[in-house]
């Protein structure tokens, strides 16, 4: 089993879809108007429309409802990707901060609410966590 991608069900795909190319700089691939996905070496963000879940599950997801799940990225420098997103991002939930997991944190909120963390290893066993 390998562990691909997570699917974000919104009910405004082009908007969610640019939020997200803007903030990654990963440009999305489109399937249909419902559903697109931005790509990176280790996993795919998914975003679909919620007539996508009318089609196999009617009523399993609904969008902007998300309240347990982190979407996490991996980034070179938080402190810059912070900078770079302020006047873009309107709602951080806080400035980078180290973890005593050893990973320096920047949570925000997408234009759905849901919670993205981009965070930077620090620590050498965060560092070596992450090594590529």
């Amino acid at each position: 089993m390998d562990f691909v991608s997570i699917r974000i069900v919104t009910s405004d795909v082009a908007r969610l879809v640019a939020f997200y190319e803007k903030a990654t700089g990963v440009p999305a691939a489109w399937a249909t108007e419902d559903f697109a996905e931005l790509t990176t070496p280790n996993a795919t963000l998914a975003i679909a429309g919620a007539r996508t879940i009318a089609l196999s599950a009617p009523g399993s997801a609904r969008p902007a409802d998300n309240h347990s799940v982190i979407i996490e990225f991996l980034v070179d420098d938080v402190d810059r990707v912070h900078a770079d997103l302020s006047g873009f991002v309107a709602d951080f939930v806080n400035e980078p901060t180290t973890m005593p997991w050893g990973n320096r944190s920047l949570l925000f909120r997408d234009p759905d609410g849901n919670l993205v963390n981009f965070f930077t290893p620090v620590t050498p066993a965060a560092i070596e966590k992450f090594a590529r």
